[in-house]
């Protein structure tokens, strides 16, 4: 009986000595953020934070509520103006579950390293969320945007790029991490997927926005930000946002076209796409080769004289497309070499794996000097695998 009541005692003792759940916070008392905004305000910051309406997204009737919440506020730092947010907000924000982070083009124009420190640094942030600048335009203003379909708007874009980059060629995701590690690269400028506000902004924060089949007021993905170290130094197009994807051996699925030869065009589903980059330096002048092998499918024809049982209109296609391909990644680096003069295609990286003592003396004026006159060889070779169903256009067979 002593030695059962002296086990008793030891463990009741052992017993305060365990923590509890001393940190613990209930889900009524948090605010779960799942949109981020910042943009510049000053010598400051103001940050933009749209938080999920629980009661709104949790059962399907809702209660004729909006399912998200925007709150801003400013502040010296990012990490103040996000605590300022308490002054308004009846819950504390919750970041853990952040989806999209957006950046202002002020704060893109003066620099984002600063602002994504905090980003990176707070305990509570994962780093599996997408960064994003919103073209001329705040990140406010697009955090209100109300969007369709997905009732959270920072869940549509998330959702929206993830889907463009499997199936849209000039789209991209790009991580906190990811982002870091270009900022810190002597041979990679950083880069961001682009957001556009097409249509009113006050009209697109309001709920007839998605009271009609049509919706005035939209958010776009479009094209792509080429930073010089922390700032936005030009966009690239539609084009060559996907030229430089084909470069970065990004390229997942997507469709491109070529022109016939009389007349029309026809369409190309791209499924398998392989980048190779070799980088060398030739009496102290560094080059780059590319070599970009693309596999796919005829998607449609609007020829009226093509016969796709030929074997050299097969080969005749493929050499359009071949030239296509090329003919948009060539435009995609003669324009950031030209006018922007920061290597986001990481061609340094390329150099430094293929002769890391001669990158000891180019890395120095990279961007400036060198980066700018790099000739880049691109070769392309594409081979089309399947025709369609239709093996032939039924267009050179109708009736003028």
């Amino acid at each position: 009986m002593k030695r059962f009541t002296a086990c008793l005692f030891l463990l009741l003792m052992a017993s305060t000595l365990l923590t509890g759940c001393w940190n613990r916070r209930e889900l009524n008392e948090l605010a779960i953020a799942v949109g981020l905004g910042l943009d510049k305000d000053g010598d400051g910051y103001q940050v933009s934070v749209q938080v999920v309406n629980p009661s709104e997204v949790s059962s399907g009737k809702g209660g004729g509520e909006s399912p998200a919440t925007l709150y801003t506020a400013k502040g010296h730092t990012v990490s103040e103006a996000i605590r300022r947010i308490s002054n308004i907000s009846p819950r504390k924000i919750y970041v853990s579950q952040l989806r999209m982070a957006l950046l202002g083009q002020s704060l893109a124009d003066t620099g984002v390293a600063e602002a994504l420190d905090f980003l990176l640094r707070d305990h509570e942030l994962r780093t599996d969320f997408y960064l994003a600048v919103v073209k001329n335009a705040s990140a406010e203003d697009a955090l209100k945007i109300m969007t369709p379909l997905q009732k959270i708007p920072a869940n549509k874009l998330f959702a929206s790029l993830e889907t463009s980059e499997q199936t849209w060629a000039p789209s991209l995701t790009e991580t906190l991490n990811e982002m870091i590690s270009d900022l810190l690269s002597d041979g990679k400028q950083p880069v961001l997927p682009g957001i556009r506000i097409l249509g009113d902004p006050e009209i697109g924060a309001k709920k007839q926005n998605i009271e009609g089949i049509d919706t005035p007021t939209q958010l776009k993905f479009t094209g792509i930000a080429a930073f010089k170290r922390d700032k936005v130094v030009g966009w690239l197009t539609e084009d060559q946002s996907k030229g430089y994807n084909f470069i970065r051996g990004n390229i997942k699925n997507t469709m491109e076209h070529a022109k016939c030869p009389d007349g029309g065009k026809l369409s190309f589903e791209v499924i398998n796409s392989k980048t190779k980059s070799h980088g060398k330096v030739i009496q102290g002048k560094p080059q780059i080769d590319i070599d970009v092998k693309i596999s796919g499918n005829i998607a449609d024809v609007e020829c009226k004289n093509l016969n796709l049982l030929n074997v050299e209109t097969i080969e005749m296609i493929e050499h359009l497309l071949n030239e296509r391909i090329k003919s948009i990644m060539e435009d995609s680096i003669h324009t950031v070499q030209q006018n922007f003069g920061a290597d986001i295609f990481g061609f340094g990286e390329v150099v430094h794996r293929s002769n890391p003592r001669a990158w000891k003396e180019l890395r120095h004026d990279w961007d400036e000097r060198y980066f700018r006159t790099l000739p880049v060889n691109i070769k392309v070779s594409v081979k089309i695998q399947r025709l369609g169903t239709t093996k032939d256009s039924f267009l050179k067979n109708m009736k003028e």
